[in-house]
C-alpha cells in the first residue's frame, strides 16, 4: 500500500514502531517500576503511590489472584472509577497473566450482567458505591471472588477513615449490599504478606484486556487486545508525541510530565494514553474520580502545571467556560490531545484562546486500542480533521463493496496496523463482519482522505439522516449550532417526517438565556443549505451523555420515536 501520508510527517516521527523491544506489557511495566521506583506515578484525592509502592502492590493483588486457583488467561472484570487501586489491580492482572474486564461503573444490573457472563469473569474488583448492582447479578454469572474497594483504602489510616465515614455516612454514597464471600481489598493484602507470586511466560499473542464496545450500534461485544495490540499503541502514540515534546520553549522540559486522568480508565482512550504510556515514560497522572465535578476537578488539578490534557468535546467546553478554570496556570500545557468523540471549532478556538495550546484531535476505537490516526502534536491550529495514520498503520477508504474510493470521496474508514484487535471476544460472525481478507478493520464512519494523507471524519454511517434523498451527517449541522455564541452544546438526529422521509433536529442546551428559536433558525440558515436546516429546535437543560461525555444521539433518537409512537 503506498502510504503517501508519511511525506506529512513531522521530521521527528518514524514511519513505523519496532513492538517486538517488549514481549508483553508485564515487561513494560516492570521496566517503568525498576526505571522510576522513587518518582510519584498517580495521585488522587491528594494522595499519591509511587512506582516502587505501585509495583509492591500489584505483586501482592497477584499472588492472591494466583492463590485462589485463577490462571492465566483467565478473566478478571474491574468496575472502578479513577481511585487509586485502578492501576495496581490492572499492573496485577496483567502481570498474573490474566485478562482485565474494564466495566463502566454506571452500569445498570442488566448491562453489567451481560459483560460478565459474556466475558466468563472468574473475579472482579468493585468499589462498594456500586456493589450492590452486582448482587443483584452474581448468582447468575461465573464470577467467584469479590474484592470490594472503598474510596479511602490507600489514602491511609486516618485520611482513610474520614474519607469511608463521608462517603457511607454523610453524603451516603454506599447504598447497602450483601455478598457475603466477598474480601475487602485491604483484607487482601494483608492476607497476601505470605504468599508467593509467580511470573507467568507472556508473549504477544497472549490476551491483556477485553474492551466492551458501548453498543451504541447493538449488543456489546469485547474487543479482544493482546498484549501486542497495547504494546504497538503505547509506542505509537509515544512517537507521535515527540514534536510536542521538542517544540522551541522558554523553559526546560520539565524531568516528568504530569497528565491529567479524568477520563475513566476503563475508557480506552485513557487506559491507553493516560495509563499505560504514563508508566512507559514515567509521568506522573492525576487521577480524577468524577470529571462532572468540574469545581471538584479545578480544585485537584490547580497546585499542579500540568503538560497533557487528554479529553472529550464536552469536558474542554465545560473547562473553558467554567470562571474558576480561567484562573489556572496554563504555560506547561503541552499537549491537549481530542477525541472519543468530534472536536468543534467552537471548542477548539475558546481552548486555545484561554490555554494558549491547540487540542491535537484525533480518532480511534476500542478495536483499535484505540489510537489509529492524529493531527500531528506540533500543531498551532485547529484542523478540523482527525489527522495522519500513527506510525505502523495503513488507512483505507472504502465504499460499500469495500473498494477502495478515489481521494476526498466519502467511505468508510478502514484501519490496518498492529494495534488492531485479534477479534470480538467468543463472535466470530460478528468479527467477519468487520475485518476484510487482507487485514482492516472496517470502522462504521464515514469519511475523506484528502491529498496529504488527512483524514475528516464526516459521521457515523449509522447517524446519517436522509432528507428527501439528500444525506446530512449531524457532525456538520452540530458544528454549525454549536458555532453560535448564545448555545452551550447540542446535538443532531433525524426525526420521521412524511414529507421527507427524515428532518433534522437539534436539541441546545443554551449559553445565554436570550437564544430564541427563531434566531438560531436564522443563523442555520446563513450557514447550512436548506435540506441541512434544522426542522425542529428544542432547548433543554442538559443533554443526555455517556460517563465519558459523549452525547447519547440515541437516547434523543428513542425519546423521539416513542412520541411518534
Amino acid at each position: 500500500m503506498d502510504r503517501f501520508w508519511l511525506k506529512s510527517y513531522p521530521k521527528d516521527v518514524p514511519a513505523d514502531i519496532d513492538y517486538n523491544q517488549y514481549q508483553s506489557l508485564s515487561q513494560l511495566l516492570e521496566e517503568a517500576f525498576a526505571k522510576f521506583g522513587p518518582r510519584k506515578a498517580y495521585v488522587g484525592m491528594g494522595k499519591s503511590l509511587t512506582f516502587s509502592q505501585l509495583d509492591q502492590l500489584s505483586v501482592l493483588v497477584a499472588a492472591w489472584l494466583q492463590s485462589k486457583g485463577l490462571k492465566k488467561g483467565d478473566r478478571v472484570a474491574v468496575m472502578m472509577p479513577n481511585v487509586l487501586q485502578y492501576p495496581v489491580v490492572i499492573a496485577a492482572i496483567l502481570r498474573a497473566g490474566m485478562v482485565v474486564v474494564n466495566v463502566n461503573p454506571l452500569y445498570t444490573p442488566r448491562e453489567l450482567e451481560h459483560q460478565l457472563k459474556d466475558s466468563g469473569a472468574a473475579a472482579i474488583f468493585i468499589l462498594e458505591n456500586f456493589a450492590v448492582t452486582l448482587q443483584q447479578v452474581i448468582a447468575r454469572t461465573q464470577v467467584r471472588h469479590s474484592i470490594v474497594c472503598a474510596l479511602g483504602d490507600l489514602l491511609g489510616f486516618g485520611k482513610g477513615t474520614v474519607v469511608n465515614f463521608a462517603v457511607r455516612h454523610v453524603k451516603k454514597m454506599v447504598p447497602e449490599f450483601s455478598l457475603p464471600n466477598a474480601i475487602r481489598f485491604n483484607a487482601l493484602l494483608a492476607e497476601s504478606g505470605r504468599l508467593r507470586f509467580e511470573a507467568p511466560v507472556l508473549g504477544h499473542d497472549d490476551v491483556a484486556f477485553l474492551q466492551y464496545t458501548g453498543g451504541t450500534t447493538g449488543v456489546s461485544k469485547g474487543a479482544t487486545l493482546t498484549h501486542r495490540n497495547l504494546i504497538a499503541n503505547v509506542l505509537q502514540s509515544e512517537a507521535w508525541m515527540q514534536p510536542a515534546l521538542n517544540k522551541p520553549r522558554k523553559d526546560p522540559l520539565p524531568e516528568q510530565l504530569i497528565g491529567v486522568v479524568a477520563l475513566p480508565l476503563y475508557h480506552i482512550f485513557a487506559l491507553t494514553v493516560c495509563c499505560l504510556l504514563g508508566m512507559r515514560t514515567g509521568g506522573l497522572a492525576i487521577l480524577i474520580p468524577n470529571p462532572r465535578d468540574i469545581p471538584a476537578l479545578i480544585k485537584e488539578i490547580a497546585p499542579y502545571r500540568i503538560n497533557s490534557f487528554p479529553a472529550v468535546n464536552t469536558l474542554y467546553n465545560g473547562l473553558a467556560n467554567h470562571p474558576e478554570f480561567r484562573k489556572l496556570d496554563f504555560s506547561g500545557l503541552m499537549v491537549s490531545n481530542g477525541g472519543g468523540t468530534a472536536v468543534q471549532e467552537a471548542v477548539a478556538r475558546q481552548w486555545l484562546e484561554l490555554t494558549q495550546c491547540p487540542i491535537c484531535e484525533g480518532y480511534g476505537l476500542s478495536e483499535t486500542s484505540p489510537s489509529a490516526t492524529c493531527n500531528p502534536t506540533d500543531t498551532d491550529a485547529y484542523s478540523g480533521s482527525i489527522g495522519l495514520p500513527m506510525p505502523s498503520t495503513d488507512i483505507a477508504i472504502l465504499d460499500d463493496d469495500g473498494r477502495p474510493v478515489p481521494l476526498g470521496t466519502p467511505g468508510e474508514i478502514a484501519i490496518r496496523g498492529p494495534q488492531v484487535m485479534a477479534g470480538y471476544w467468543n463472535r466470530p460472525d460478528e468479527t467477519a463482519k468487520v475485518m476484510t481478507d487482507d487485514g482492516f478493520f472496517k470502522s462504521g464512519d464515514v469519511g475523506i482522505m484528502d491529498e496529504r494523507g488527512y483524514v475528516k471524519i464526516v459521521d457515523r454511517k449509522k447517524d446519517m439522516i436522509i432528507v428527501s434523498g439528500f444525506n446530512v451527517f449531524p457532525n456538520e449541522v452540530e458544528g454549525v449550532v454549536a458555532s453560535h455564541p448564545d448555545v452551550l452544546e447540542c446535538a443532531v438526529i433525524g426525526v420521521p417526517d412524511k414529507n421527507s422521509g427524515e428532518a433534522v433536529k437539534v436539541f441546545v442546551v443554551k449559553k445565554n438565556d436570550r437564544l430564541t428559536d427563531k434566531a438560531l433558525a436564522e443563523y442555520c440558515a446563513q450557514n447550512l443549505t436548506g435540506y441541512k436546516k434544522p426542522k425542529y429546535i428544542e432547548f433543554r437543560s442538559d443533554l443526555p451523555k455517556t460517563n465519558v461525555g459523549k452525547i447519547l444521539r440515541r437516547e434523543l433518537r428513542d425519546e423521539e420515536l416513542k412520541k411518534v409512537a
